[in-house]
């Protein structure tokens, strides 16, 4: 018989190992592929790869290649140095990775008008046709005949069933891959649990054939379809980067609805291959207007999850899409972040209903869930707007979100109004997407200049963030005035910080504009109890929308730890536009569709049923509270459609 004290230490020790050292990272797994930068093209990249033993698997990016060696382990803890540093004195080999696996999770939860379509389903798709207005506004834009024509879109995920009978006049293999298995074919794996449904799943919400008796409809019915096979297997930064930059000139529209792990504890984004498929694409896609990227935010809820820890969701170059219940209630799977964009409907509490969609095996479903089912709701509403206006940049997209999305019946208390009079929320964004008032927007959008960027280092020392308290910074900016980078007009902002912690959870972060605008870039996390900090970390913030920079930011820092921090880096980043690159002459006052007449500040002084006075403010200025209360009865009463 052991004695108690040898008991107990065996009891912690078992405890320790099955929940992690405190504080512990999660060990990198490396895989037998290398991507590498070969100079001299894909001939050279093969030649190097037969002469140093590997198998050329093909191209990732341009100029980039991927390498996989038969003799290295598929899952290694340690990375193969030796094979590393030899390929590595190549003169030809500019820079080389070895492909870490990299932990992903679909983002699914596992548990009035007179339009009608002969689909079945259509009955139960509750988000595209309530009575009571509650739904995302999409039949007035198929009223204007935007049904998603000659716009694609491409479902990164664990594939598509190609052949699916609502699925299968729209499906365009040009837009489509397995990057699993390395073929053009994105069929998914079948296997008793159906766990590859969700690329299925969120395929039908985009482009579901209307009008053919099967299954319900998809938003953008009309438009083409495709599905990358990248989920179902292991996920490395190469794996990524193909997906991603898969066809920046055919696809349009790339929706994911996965991310890193949604466990209160980690921090991850993409790694260095994905992030320049990203940049790529958004400096090449589409013929120069930028590709699309849509995100699901993240179901992280109940274990106090911020999307803003998601380097994916929190990133300038992606449409960060929230969820909202059938009630306009927040669900309890739902991440609050400041870089959330806006919202679509999704499923909430077990007595509201969930999504529509097609589903494995040639079937139907009523129960797709999740900011998984959101975020393919969002790109097919892209798609009716790039129809719309095939001209629209990947900003102009985003800035027509912020202007049209409706915050009106979602239930979250966290509603501010912005110095350009947005209401935005860190559990929605700008409100519900409205389709119709974006195609509405979208016809007379006339292209924004050029972005901008006014970095600014904020600190000149190390600072301690103190035990149990907290530390406030200030940084007084022109926005870069006079200069090639002047801003005037907010776009995105970002606050680029390191910093070291004893416990990361303990840590809360706020930025406040020079217009008092607060933004939550980081709420507590619990579960979140690593000793890594943040490196780099970029935290943004879409609240500051169409604000003037000029003024006094402020940066605070909580820190609920009883051991003091190190703030080691504050870089506050300010994108958008300035006045000196002229008017592009859109409007920028919420819900333009409503506005017959506008001041030369783009405020809305008139709509038609009524003028109003506008007491002006400078740039950015809004309405009054009175004046925009006059407002909406007027709209109410003559019926003009959703404020």
């Amino acid at each position: 018989m052991y004695p108690p004290s040898v008991l107990l230490l065996a009891t912690v020790l078992v405890l320790l190992v099955s929940r992690g050292t405190l504080g512990e990272e999660k060990p990198k797994l490396y895989s037998n592929q290398w991507a590498v930068e070969v100079v001299g093209g894909e001939a050279e990249a093969r030649k190097l790869a037969q002469s140093h033993g590997f198998s050329y698997k093909g191209k990732i990016l341009n100029g980039i290649y991927l390498f996989e060696h038969r003799a290295v382990f598929k899952r290694s803890l340690r990375q193969n140095l030796q094979r590393h540093q030899r390929l590595r004195r190549e003169p030809t080999v500019r820079w080389l990775e070895q492909q870490e696996i990299r932990r992903r999770v679909k983002r699914d939860l596992r548990q009035k008008r007179t339009i009608e379509f002969s689909d079945p389903e259509w009955s139960a798709m509750w988000y595209l046709h309530n009575p009571n207005n509650l739904d995302m506004n999409v039949i007035p834009a198929w009223e204007k005949g935007y049904t998603g024509q000659g716009v694609v879109v491409t479902i990164l995920d664990d594939g598509i069933e190609r052949d699916h009978p609502d699925l299968e006049r729209n499906y365009d293999p040009d837009a489509s891959y397995d990057v699993n298995g390395n073929d053009p074919d994105p069929m998914p794996r079948y296997n008793p649990s159906n766990e590859n449904r969700h690329g299925t799943r969120c395929a039908g919400e985009v482009s579901a054939v209307a009008n053919n008796d099967v299954c319900g409809v998809g938003i953008a019915y009309n438009s083409h379809i495709g599905g990358v096979r990248m989920l179902d297997g292991d996920v490395t930064d190469a794996v990524e980067a193909k997906s991603i930059g898969l066809r920046p000139q055919h696809i349009d529209v790339y929706s994911a609805s996965w991310g890193p792990d949604d466990d209160g504890r980690t921090v991850d984004g993409p790694a260095s291959l994905a992030k320049k498929a990203f940049e790529d694409g958004i400096r090449e896609g589409r013929g120069g207007k930028g590709s699309i990227f849509v995100w699901a935010s993240g179901n992280g809820g109940r274990d106090e999850d911020s999307c803003n820890c998601d380097g994916y969701t929190n990133s300038i170059y992606t449409m960060s899409v929230s969820s909202a219940s059938e009630r306009g209630n927040i669900p309890w799977y739902l991440e609050k972040c400041s870089s959330t964009l806006a919202t679509t409907y999704s499923s909430g509490s077990g007595a509201e209903r969930q999504i529509v969609s097609t589903d494995l095996r040639h079937r139907c479903t009523e129960s797709h869930t999740g900011t998984s089912a959101s975020a393919p709701l969002a790109a097919a509403i892209v798609a009716l707007t790039l129809e719309a206006n095939p001209n629209l940049t990947w900003r102009d997209l985003q800035h027509i979100v912020v202007r049209t999305a409706r915050p009106d019946n979602l239930n979250a208390d966290d509603f501010t109004t912005n110095a350009a009079g947005y209401k935005v929320s860190h559990a929605f964004g700008f409100g519900l997407m409205d389709a119709g008032a974006m195609v509405n927007l979208a016809e007379r959008w006339q292209n924004v200049p050029t972005q901008r960027v006014c970095s600014l280092s904020a600190m000149n020392r190390q600072t301690s963030i103190p035990a149990s308290n907290r530390l406030v910074l200030h940084k007084t900016t022109d926005g870069c005035k006079g200069t090639d980078k002047e801003v005037t007009r907010l776009e995105h902002v970002q606050a680029r910080l390191t910093i070291t912690a004893m416990r990361r959870g303990e840590l809360q972060i706020y930025l406040t504009s020079p217009s008092g605008t607060r933004s939550t870039l980081l709420d507590h996390r619990s579960r979140d109890d690593s000793t890594s900090g943040f490196n780099g970390w970029e935290f943004m913030t879409t609240h500051t929308w169409d604000e003037n920079p000029e003024g006094t930011w402020t940066l605070e820092i909580n820190n609920m730890d009883r051991h003091a921090g190190m703030l080691k880096e504050w870089t506050l980043v300010l994108r958008g536009t300035s006045e000196s690159q002229g008017s592009h002459g859109n409007p920028h006052t919420p819900h333009p569709q409503l506005c017959t007449q506008t001041d030369s500040n783009g405020v809305c002084i008139a709509n038609s049923a009524v003028r109003l006075t506008v007491w002006s403010h400078g740039p950015g200025c809004c309405l009054t509270p009175l004046v925009t209360l006059i407002c909406c009865l007027v709209v109410a009463l003559q019926g003009v459609g959703p404020f």
